[in-house]
């Protein structure tokens, strides 16, 4: 039994993974970003209770580069306050518990493998779409964060006139139908012939990053999430298409693309993380 905390940009949630189901969990907005002892109060305002429990450890994923070794975070994703934190030895000063600190997408990517719908697969890239993107990677069954954490940014690589993320994210919808992706997903719900093609050129798109996948890492499986994942209808078919031109087919054929299913998946991966 262990809490698992998933830290975003707009808000924190926090649960307790057990038998790989979250038995019960709770959330809170971000207020006063600007301050960093704001959030971190909190941040432990929201474990607090939990710690009740006989809890083995506390596992965090946040959206920033993480020195995992150390449990040092920076520079996190749309809270300007935290540019370089501490967070393992404050959370442990704190609680008197373990704590293991990962990327977002990384605690997003352990959950599928461990819990959810990656657990067959030796090797596997999580990715999750939404204000931007980011990719987790498991290989032979172990996380892999790199050096830095920073391993799969692959929307980081440039493409077109800028870098593959942004054809790929929100800010797509934002550019071409001047709506976010939400919007753009109802829209398409109601028929909306135009929003319909723009859904299918981010699928081509999309394309261009299971490729990069591909090329670079050669997984048995890779597993989308995030909120723009959950339109998957209006951009499959297009992604698909798109890796027709693939160098080598059979690695397209033996490729296991899937959907994530379960909304407290990277809440079960931060949990997971100390276990990892």
């Amino acid at each position: 039994m262990n809490i698992g905390v998933d830290i975003g940009g707009t808000n924190m949630r926090a649960g307790i993974e057990l038998g790989g189901s979250i038995t019960r969990q709770s959330n809170v907005l971000l207020e006063n970003k600007e301050s960093l002892s704001s959030t971190l109060t909190q941040l432990m305002d929201l474990i607090r209770p939990y710690t009740q429990y006989p809890v083995k450890g506390i596992g965090i994923g946040v959206p920033s580069v993480v020195n995992v070794d150390k449990g040092i975070v920076y520079n996190v994703m749309n809270i300007p306050s935290w540019e370089e934190v501490a967070l393992r030895d404050i959370v442990e000063k704190e609680f008197n518990l373990p704590v293991s600190i990962n990327n977002d997408v990384n605690c997003f990517t352990l959950g599928e493998h461990r819990f959810g719908l990656a657990k067959k697969y030796k090797s596997v890239v999580g990715m999750a779409i939404g204000t931007g993107i980011g990719s987790g990677i498991i290989i032979n069954n172990e996380l892999y964060p790199g050096n830095n954490c920073g391993a799969g940014e692959i929307g980081m690589l440039p493409y077109k006139n800028s870098i593959l993320e942004n054809y790929v994210c929100n800010r797509f919808f934002e550019d071409n139908l001047g709506c976010d992706a939400y919007e753009a997903h109802e829209a398409a719900l109601k028929g909306d012939a135009k929003v319909i093609r723009i859904w299918e050129e981010f699928g081509i798109h999309l394309g261009v990053v299971v490729k990069t996948v591909l090329y670079t890492y050669d997984p048995e499986a890779i597993i989308l999430g995030g909120s723009l994942a959950k339109a998957h209808q209006f951009f499959r078919a297009s992604m698909l298409d798109s890796l027709q031109d693939f160098a080598y087919p059979e690695s397209v054929k033996r490729l296991t693309l899937l959907l994530s299913e379960n909304e407290n998946i990277a809440l079960l991966g931060a949990a997971a993380l100390m276990d990892n």
